[in-house]
């Protein structure tokens, strides 16, 4: 019997799932053959991550499918500010999309991610949705503990994705009841590796960050890696049905 999983953040409205890489255009699009491995791969449900608003519109379309977040990812803060917009005015296209997105016929939600420059004001979105957080998180630990301590009774709790954290961090973050992702990212060396054996089992979730965070040959976690993909081919070489070397997909989280 196939086992099932889940992937809880997948970056699938990146150009790269539509064959342009940093503005070059290699291949096809493929995103359809890549949802078609990973539900061979036993994917019962994939949340596609939206890190700024335009994404976060193209992800609740793909919720349609799937499930998805919304929100503004750390690299993508500039946007609140951009073409004369406030981050105010932002926020609200934010929600809105969130109130739409949580509409669709089969009950499928979109989660707040919450981050960056904005992230208090992006927990407003959690709060007034009642939708969990979706947290990005790299190296600085301390300032998400310190800002969403006097929030924790306010939102509905969540995931700190692609943790490669320490002990201490991870002891923190457990301690506000949150879930934890751990990603190719999170495997790199080996005291990631001991920090991720020690999270509990009820409280870790797996993601792939895909097209990003693949588990690299050089990572201390590669040597644990059983599964292997035969037809994996350079973008610029690309056939149909091939998997990208270099491109992390769901069905490599398996």
């Amino acid at each position: 019997m196939q086992r099932l999983t889940s992937d809880i953040g997948a970056n699938l409205c990146d150009g790269m799932y539509q064959g342009e890489y940093h503005g070059s255009k290699k291949h096809a699009p493929d995103l359809d053959a890549v949802l078609a491995r990973a539900t061979h791969a036993g994917l019962e449900k994939i949340i596609v991550t939206g890190t700024s608003l335009q994404e976060s519109r193209e992800a609740v379309q793909l919720a349609q499918q799937l499930y998805c977040t919304v929100g503004c990812h750390p690299t993508r803060c500039g946007e609140f500010t951009a073409q004369g917009s406030t981050p105010e005015e932002y926020l609200a296209q934010l929600l809105q999309l969130i109130q739409d997105g949580c509409c669709t016929a089969d009950g499928k939600r979109a989660v707040v991610v919450a981050v960056g420059e904005y992230f208090e004001q992006q927990l407003t979105l959690a709060e007034v949705s009642g939708l969990p957080l979706f947290l990005h998180c790299r190296d600085a630990a301390a300032d998400l503990i310190s800002i969403l301590t006097p929030w924790r009774d306010r939102v509905a709790g969540g995931v700190v994705h692609s943790f490669d954290g320490t002990k201490q961090e991870l002891a923190d973050i457990l301690d506000l009841d949150l879930y934890v992702g751990i990603n190719g990212c999170s495997l790199r060396t080996e005291e990631n590796l001991a920090v991720a054996a020690s999270v509990p089992l009820e409280r870790l979730l797996l993601e792939t960050d895909s097209p990003w965070c693949e588990v690299k040959a050089t990572h201390a976690g590669y040597r644990h890696v059983k599964t292997h993909f035969a037809d994996i081919r350079k973008k610029e070489k690309w056939q149909p049905g091939a998997m990208v070397k270099g491109r992390n997909e769901p069905a490599c989280i398996v």
